[in-house]
């Protein structure tokens, strides 16, 4: 059975895309916890990101770097932070989440509710800066 990060992938559910390669599909975080909140996957259906093999895990870190550095060229925060749990959904991915105090990094805290049109102004303005 698909994930819904493959149905993502495969636009068979919608998303805010901010980009994609070959290997790799990036995406907002339809519950942030900050407006640029971003998944990374790869287009590999893979369950946990230790299982993926090197070059290609290799590969997901340097395409998040682009995506990052776009979050943070749009996006008024500090730094841009990567977070890895694994356990939300069978599909190995990467939250790219932009923050001024490290409690902002808390998968714990409140999700934003943002509205269709800014989601779409978010992915619009990040991915016009995305250089892969």
């Amino acid at each position: 059975m698909s994930s819904i990060f493959t149905k993502i992938i495969n636009k068979e559910i919608p998303s805010y895309k901010i980009a994609e390669d070959n290997n790799f599909y990036a995406f907002l975080d339809i519950n942030p916890l900050a407006k640029g909140h971003t998944l990374v996957v790869p287009k590999t259906e893979i369950d946990y990101i230790f299982d993926i093999n090197d070059d290609l895990l290799s590969d997901m870190m340097i395409f998040a770097k682009k995506v990052a550095k776009a979050i943070k060229q749009e996006i008024p925060c500090n730094r841009v932070g990567v977070l890895v749990i694994g356990d939300e959904v069978p599909h190995a991915h990467i939250h790219l989440i932009p923050f001024n105090n490290v409690k902002e990094m808390s998968i714990l805290s409140p999700k934003l509710k943002l509205t269709t049109q800014e989601f779409k102004e978010i992915a619009e303005k990040i991915s016009k800066q995305v250089k892969l």
